[in-house]
């Protein structure tokens, strides 16, 4: 995919509906390959939360435009000496095009170049294989840490629904989308 056609910013408070509503496409949707529709029932997410998240001082929510329609979001926290990756969608006629493993990258070479972390940690349903087999071809690993999948992102249409932790601990400073932090310094408060 041309991704010279996409434009990514650091996302305002107007765009916490449209991001919401993405990732509850993304998640809840019935197309693509993210979609949860057939193990969790309800909205993912919602405005609030996506605002909630904007005001952590020492986060950053980043968006892709193709053209007028958002394709793409990602969230990066730094919490302590890790950087939290979550709210992480894809526009599910785009799913398996490079977007995802892109905007990934973009968060990565952000929490290194800016928000000077080494470690990345994210929590996956763990009944989604194929999405933890996406992030583990990508560096990270199972860090063995499954708790019960919490109730505020949904209903469980099955028993026993889990989340898993995963993290990545990154040597070599990442850079795949010629992400320069001279040219980001401002972009979020970090």
């Amino acid at each position: 995919m041309d991704f010279s056609t996409f434009r990514l910013e650091k996302a305002g408070y107007h765009q916490a509906q449209a991001i919401s509503d993405l990732i509850n496409q993304t998640y809840r949707g019935e197309i693509g390959w993210t979609t949860e529709a057939a193990i969790i029932q309800g909205d993912r997410t919602d405005r609030l939360e996506i605002e909630t998240a904007m005001r952590h001082s020492d986060a950053c929510f980043f968006v892709a435009y193709q053209a007028f329609m958002l394709v793409s979001c990602i969230y990066v926290a730094k919490e302590k000496e890790q950087a939290y990756i979550g709210f992480f969608s894809v526009h599910p006629s785009l799913q398996q095009q490079g977007v995802g493993k892109y905007m990934l990258e973009y968060a990565e070479a952000f929490a290194y170049n800016i928000m000077q972390v080494r470690n990345f940690s994210m929590f996956v349903v763990s009944q989604r294989p194929e999405l933890i087999a996406f992030y583990q071809r990508r560096g990270y690993r199972l860090t063995g840490q499954v708790k019960a999948y919490p109730s505020h992102l949904g209903i469980p249409k099955v028993a026993n629904l889990t989340i898993d932790y995963l993290e990545k601990v990154v040597k070599v400073e990442p850079d795949p989308c010629g992400y320069h932090s001279a040219n980001h310094k401002e972009t979020c408060r970090v």
